[in-house]
């Protein structure tokens, strides 16, 4: 059996971050494994207490969320070990600099004004490996990722997917969850989480966030 998800979090307000601590310590699955004023305090926080979940503030002094969500990914990346899931959180329900966060590593996004059994959730979906996207703001979110809003070529690489791979890119991209795909494919989930696998070993792409990213900028979220 697993032990709780480690959960740290990166947020300049005092009150909030005692707030958070104390929710996610009622939990009985979930650990508090620090705190952090800043960014850099963050990414010093994750190099040392390797949480397995990040709450990530995106707008703090010294460093900013963004920032460090890059360089928490990227020094992880670059030792070879896997990288905390983040979860930015944010004020905005359309935000450019979270998305700029999601392309940096993070796993998604969630209001700060959020319901305490969302922020549960979205704590347990990241760390399952699943995007978190604020209700209703995936598309616009996405479609801001480019200022001229024109979708990239479709890459070579999107080519080596077999039929049934495209069409479970596509349901993946649109958010569905494994257990949708299956009901949706007359598929069993184990054989859909294998599917998204290959995929995203062949896009090389990091996780299903990265996907849903990859398929709005190349404009793959409509056929398959």
């Amino acid at each position: 059996m697993s032990g709780p998800i480690r959960v740290a979090l990166v947020d300049d307000q005092a009150l909030f971050r005692a707030g958070v601590r104390m929710l996610v310590g009622s939990q009985p699955d979930l650990e508090f494994a620090g705190e952090a004023a800043d960014g850099r305090e963050g990414v010093e926080l994750a190099r040392t207490a390797r949480p397995d979940v990040v709450l990530m503030d995106i707008r703090m002094p010294v460093m900013d969320g963004i920032a460090a969500t890059s360089t928490i990914v990227a020094e992880a990346e670059r030792e070879g070990r896997t990288p905390p899931r983040i979860v930015v959180l944010t004020t905005f329900d359309l935000d450019e600099a979270a998305a700029r966060a999601i392309r940096g590593g993070a796993s998604g996004f969630v209001l700060k004004d959020a319901e305490p059994e969302f922020l549960l959730a979205a704590i347990r979906t990241v760390h399952a490996g699943n995007a978190v996207i604020a209700a209703g703001a995936t598309r616009e979110l996405f479609e801001h990722f480019s200022n001229d809003h024109r979708t990239k070529p479709e890459p070579p690489e999107f080519g080596t997917l077999t039929t049934r791979e495209r069409e479970i890119f596509v349901l993946a991209a649109r958010g569905l969850s494994n257990a949708e795909i299956a009901g949706s494919e007359f598929l069993s989930e184990a054989t859909v989480k294998t599917h998204i696998s290959r995929i995203l070993a062949k896009l090389g792409l990091r996780d299903r966030v990265q996907m849903v990213v990859y398929a709005f900028e190349h404009g793959l979220t409509g056929n398959a």
